[in-house]
C-alpha cells in the first residue's frame, strides 16, 4: 500500500527522541528544527545530494544506501573535526515503497546512533529519486580543520582500514561496468567499501588541534588534493609505492591501479597535513582510532602536484610522473555516471 508524504514521515522517520536530542530543542514535526547553540563554540554545516544513476547504481540494497547517504554527509564533519549533532533529510522518491523505504530508513537510523546525531527534520516529494542530507556538528571557536591550512614541510597522510587501503570503491564501480576482474571474495570487499563507507569522525576530532588541513576523499586523491593546495596557496608530492592499497588492489593492472587509487572517489578517507616533527603522535592517534594511517607524501613550497615512484625519487626531484598519467578526479558535471 503506498504512502503519503505525512504517513512516510511519521512511521519511517519520527522517532522518540527526548532521551537524546541534544543540540535540538525542537525536531521534525514543527515548521522549523530548533538548535541550541553554547558559547565558544562553532557549527559546521554540510550537504550533499545523492542521484540515482550519478552516485549510485540503481541495484544498490535500499539499507546501503539509508547508510551511504548519511555517511557521504558525516565524513564532510569528519574532515572539519566536528562532533556530529543533527541533520535533515530530503527524499525526492518516484513512488513510496514500504519495503524499500523501510530498508532506506534502517541504514539511515543505524548509522545516526553509532554517531549520535539526531534526525531534526527535512522534505519529501515526488520526482526521480534523489536523497539530499544536511548534517550539523560543532567544533570549539576556531578550530575546525579547513583545507586552507597546510604548510610546506607537512607530511600528508591518508586513512584506510587496517587491512586495507584506498581506490576499493572505484575497484568495484569497474567490476560492475565490466572493465575490472575480482574473485568473489574481492568483490565483496570491494563492494562493501563503495556502499557502505565509513566516516572517520573519531579520527576528525583525534586530530583537531594537531593537523594543519584536511579533507575527506570524496572525488578522488589527486583532485580532493588538489582543493587543498589551491586553499593552501602549496604544492605537493605524492610517493606511488606508498599509497595503501589493498591485496585486491595490488593485483590489478598497473593502469587499473593508476585510475583507482589517483582518480577513483567515493573512498571517504581523510586526507590530512600535519607538522613532520608530530609523526608519531599522528600515528598514534589513528592507531587509538583502530585504523591505518599511511605517509603518502608531503607539502612543498610552490604550486602543482607532482607524482614520484617513491620517497626517495622525491626528495632528490626525479622522475616526476609526467601529468598526462595522473587521473582527473570526479566532477559532477564532466564524468560519467555511475550506472554501467
Amino acid at each position: 500500500m503506498a504512502l503519503g508524504e505525512f504517513a512516510l514521515i511519521e512511521s519511517l522517520f519520527r522517532r522518540p527522541q527526548d532521551a537524546r536530542r541534544g543540540r535540538v530543542a525542537v525536531g521534525g514535526g514543527d515548521d522549523c528544527a530548533v538548535l541550541t547553540v553554547q558559547a565558544g563554540e562553532q557549527w559546521a554545516v554540510s550537504t550533499d545530494t545523492l542521484v540515482e544513476g550519478r552516485h549510485f547504481l540503481s541495484t544498490v540494497d535500499p539499507e546501503a544506501l539509508g547508510h551511504k547517504a548519511l555517511a557521504v554527509n558525516l565524513s564532510d564533519l569528519a574532515a572539519c573535526g566536528a562532533q556530529p549533532q543533527a541533520c535533515t533529510l530530503n527524499l525526492t522518491l518516484p513512488r513510496t515503497d514500504p519495503a524499500w523505504l523501510q530498508g532506506f530508513a534502517r541504514g539511515f537510523h543505524a548509522l545516526a546512533d553509532e554517531h549520535g546525531i539526531v534526525l531534526a527534520g527535512g522534505d519529501t516529494t515526488g520526482g526521480p529519486l534523489s536523497i539530499t542530507v544536511t548534517v550539523m556538528g560543532t567544533v570549539p571557536a576556531g578550530a575546525a580543520l579547513l583545507r586552507s591550512g597546510a604548510k610546506a614541510g607537512d607530511d600528508l597522510w591518508v586513512s584506510h582500514p587496517t587491512d586495507g587501503g584506498i581506490g576499493d570503491a572505484r575497484l568495484a564501480l569497474e567490476v560492475f561496468r565490466g572493465r575490472a576482474r575480482l574473485c568473489q571474495a574481492g568483490f565483496e570487499a570491494a563492494r562493501q567499501r563503495m556502499e557502505r563507507p565509513q566516516p572517520r569522525v573519531a579520527l576528525g576530532l583525534a586530530l583537531r588541534g594537531l593537523a594543519h588541513a584536511a579533507i575527506d576523499l570524496s572525488d578522488g586523491l589527486t583532485g580532493d588534493l588538489a582543493h587543498v593546495l589551491a586553499a593552501s596557496g602549496v604544492g605537493a608530492q605524492l610517493w606511488w609505492s606508498a599509497l595503501p592499497r589493498s591485496r585486491w588492489m595490488a593485483e590489478q593492472p598497473a593502469e587499473g591501479q593508476r585510475e583507482a587509487l589517483l582518480g577513483g572517489g567515493d573512498d571517504y578517507e581523510l586526507l590530512v597535513a600535519a607538522p613532520a616533527a608530530e609523526r608519531q603522535t599522528v600515528v598514534d592517534r589513528a592507531a587509538a582510532c583502530g585504523l591505518g594511517l599511511s605517509r603518502i607524501g608531503r607539502i612543498v613550497a610552490g604550486a602543482g602536484l607532482k607524482v614520484f615512484e617513491d620517497e626517495a625519487a622525491g626528495h632528490a626531484g626525479t622522475g616526476a610522473w609526467p601529468s598526462e598519467r595522473l587521473p582527473r578526479g570526479f566532477d559532477h558535471f564532466l564524468s560519467g555516471s555511475t550506472d554501467p
